[in-house]
């Protein structure tokens, strides 16, 4: 017999993968994805925490969720969130302050990736009179589109585990909204020089959080375009792990970004390997917002620093029709070195200005007088 977490589901319970949007499967439970037999690092991982959570339970923690912004339409929405352990006597609130922003607060980024999840656990959803029960992953993750009954706009819904409810924000998108952003965040919002390892290290584990540079002009681009289509969502596509999710949002927030889901993704061991295809994630996450939202053409915004412009290019030629334009920041010849070792000509971003409207620039100011020279934008910012 395998123990039964305190508002933990079975450990014995098979993961199936998550409902089509505004469709739920007929079984009590909705885990959060497929699963296989992990690779040996994923065990070694699974059996740690483990250990780990036995001995935090027989201390006294208690099982609480991290919530996430969560998005939709009308009929549905996806929740996203992370089951954990926190502290005895630690409120559902002060598990939820992970993701709230405060443009005074000042963390380390390493007590970002200080967790203890809670696999398995069985997270009880509430939106307006409907009630579902969602599963977490092996890591502890919730991720799963549930029914809704919600108008478009922002809303907050219920999450609820080991007797602690907590509200999460999801954006419910108009059925009749033509355009929306995704945006790059590493070096396209705020200056990280990833992918180096000790440089992604640095910045993530040891900075401050207020030590982050933002990239000049960009959040004021980013405002202009929102204002002149007040229906687009605008969604923040990141290779960088969940933990970082409380900071990130806190950085979009002080810096003036627009609010939006973060579509981050998980650094841990996989079923197949030690860590999880960046590339891969992006692919696959663009190409499911093209399926959840079939009506909508979207506006690209990356770096020219790692992969967005072939992933961005790819993406164009196959659905040329789909993408609305796309927007590359030229990293400085420095960036790039520490981006990728070398100053590489940007060839690439060539490639892709082939496919559809491109416009680059190394800042938000010069890409937004590219994109008024394009008619991307109009000549004064929409009042």
């Amino acid at each position: 017999m395998r123990r039964r977490l305190p508002g933990a589901g079975a450990a014995d319970v098979v993961a199936r993968g998550a409902p089509h949007p505004g469709r739920l499967p007929d079984v009590e439970t909705t885990p959060a994805r497929t699963s296989s037999r992990p690779h040996w690092a994923a065990r070694a991982e699974d059996a740690l925490h483990a250990r780990l959570n036995a001995t935090l339970l027989a201390r006294g923690w208690v099982p609480r969720v991290e919530p996430y912004t969560g998005y939709g339409a009308p009929g549905w929405v996806r929740v996203m969130a992370r089951s954990v352990l926190a502290a005895p006597g630690t409120a559902a609130s002060e598990a939820a302050e992970r993701d709230t922003a405060s443009a005074d607060r000042s963390v380390r980024g390493w007590r970002s990736f200080v967790t203890a999840q809670l696999p398995g656990a069985e997270v009880t959803v509430r939106v307006g009179d409907r009630v579902h029960v969602v599963e977490a992953d092996r890591g502890g993750y919730v991720d799963a589109a549930v029914d809704a009954d919600l108008e478009p706009g922002w809303h907050e819904i219920t999450l609820e585990l080991g007797g602690a409810s907590v509200a999460a924000p999801v954006l419910v998108v108009a059925p009749d909204a033509e355009l929306g952003m995704v945006s790059d965040i590493d070096d396209t919002v705020m200056v990280t020089a990833l992918p180096r390892p000790l440089l992604a290290a640095w910045n993530a584990f040891v900075l401050h959080e207020n030590a982050r540079r933002v990239v000049p002009g960009m959040a004021g681009m980013y405002r202009r375009w929102t204002a002149a289509h007040p229906d687009a969502p605008t969604f923040y596509l990141s290779t960088g792990a969940w933990n970082a999710a409380p900071a990130l949002r806190r950085f979009l927030q002080r810096h003036g970004y627009p609010p939006g889901p973060l579509l981050l993704t998980d650094w841990g061991p996989t079923n197949t390997g030690w860590f999880r295809s960046g590339q891969a994630h992006k692919h696959a996450t663009l190409r499911r917002l093209l399926e959840e939202y079939p009506g909508m053409r979207w506006f690209l915004v990356g770096d020219d620093g790692q992969h967005d412009p072939e992933i961005y290019g790819e993406l164009a030629h196959d659905h040329g029709d789909r993408v609305h334009a796309v927007a590359i920041r030229q990293l400085s010849p420095t960036e790039q070195v520490l981006a990728h070792g070398t100053t590489e000509p940007l060839e690439r971003v060539r490639r892709v200005a082939t496919e559809t409207t491109t416009v680059t620039g190394p800042d938000g100011n010069a890409l937004a007088l590219a994109m008024i020279d394009t008619g991307l934008l109009e000549v004064e910012p929409p009042r």
